[in-house]
């Protein structure tokens, strides 16, 4: 078996189709229909079964689904432990981050203070869902992420970094601005502005308006926390966020909170890294820098009060 069939057997297993698969490994579907042949004729079975709109592992290809991430992963840690020999200022590390403020606010510097120790590493930053994130991990794509916790995956190992309780954001000029309660009902009634699905806040909720037995009325699904929280101000509807994170709008007027009756929401955001993996020095950096970038960003907002 060869890495490159093993990586075209892993894109095809994930993408369900050839195309897409020869898409993510950046060949032709001509070639990796020849490297899936040599690998079936290696193992002596048929990896998939084709039908006419998707492809699905055979038992064989079950099989060896798991063992070829495995291979892949510690095909990968090989090459990076190899790379260390370089010297210290070398590296690769792919970061994931959810939190679209953390991105903005607080990467740029903790990546410059990387770079302070690893002047020659290769650092590459992509978004995502915290879902999606994780499944990018376990794919191989990126080695440390910022996620929403929990994680349910007993592959990943997670740190966390900040806790922040979630609250309803509203206008000034809402009719229950005075309020400091707002029930389940009555959020579900208002027009609802809230983060995409596919992260753990959203999934706890959705629970939670689930458990009240109230169908909430969602005007809008944004990427963003500041898209969020400035479409509130603009009197487009009610929000959910971070107390934390929207203190500076409160004290200046331009959002009122109100504690959410009966849900007890807490936003958790964490590193993200697969667990047993390979743990690179500059890895290690990257958590012990962003550990101290939120202990003082903890000191800041206290400060704030």
């Amino acid at each position: 078996m060869e890495i490159r069939q093993l990586k075209a057997f892993l894109a095809i297993a994930e993408a369900k189709t050839f195309t897409a698969g020869a898409r993510r490994v950046n060949v032709t579907q001509a070639a990796i229909s020849m490297q899936i042949r040599q690998l079936e004729d290696e193992v002596g079975l048929p990896l998939f079964t084709r039908t006419p709109r998707r492809v699905i592992l055979t038992e064989a290809g079950e099989y060896l689904l798991d063992r070829a991430r495995k291979i892949l992963r510690e095909h990968d840690s090989a090459i990076a432990e190899i790379a260390e020999v370089a010297g210290a200022e070398h590296g690769r590390l792919r970061i994931g981050s959810a939190s679209s403020m953390f991105a903005t606010q607080q990467l740029p510097s903790i990546m410059q203070g990387l770079l302070e120790t690893f002047a020659n590493a290769e650092l590459t930053v992509s978004s995502g869902t915290s879902q999606a994130l994780v499944d990018k991990i376990m794919h191989g794509e990126i080695d440390i992420a910022f996620v929403s916790l929990p994680v349910e995956n007993s592959s990943i190992s997670t740190d966390l970094l900040f806790s922040d309780e979630i609250v309803a954001i509203g206008h000034p000029k809402h009719p229950s601005a005075k309020e400091r309660f707002i029930s389940a009902a009555a959020l579900a009634g208002e027009k609802l502005i809230l983060g995409e699905r596919g992260g753990n806040t959203r999934r706890m909720i959705d629970d939670f308006f689930h458990a009240a037995n109230v169908r909430p009325n969602i005007v809008m699904e944004l990427s963003r926390q500041e898209a969020i929280n400035q479409m509130v101000e603009n009197n487009l509807g009610v929000g959910i966020a971070g107390a934390k994170t929207v203190f500076r709008e409160i004290r200046e007027g331009r959002l009122v909170s109100w504690m959410i009756e009966g849900a007890e929401i807490k936003w958790e955001l964490g590193l993200a890294r697969l667990r047993g993996g390979y743990y690179s020095p500059i890895a290690k950096e990257f958590v012990r820098l962003c550990k101290a970038s939120f202990v003082d960003r903890e000191k800041e907002l206290k400060a704030r009060k």
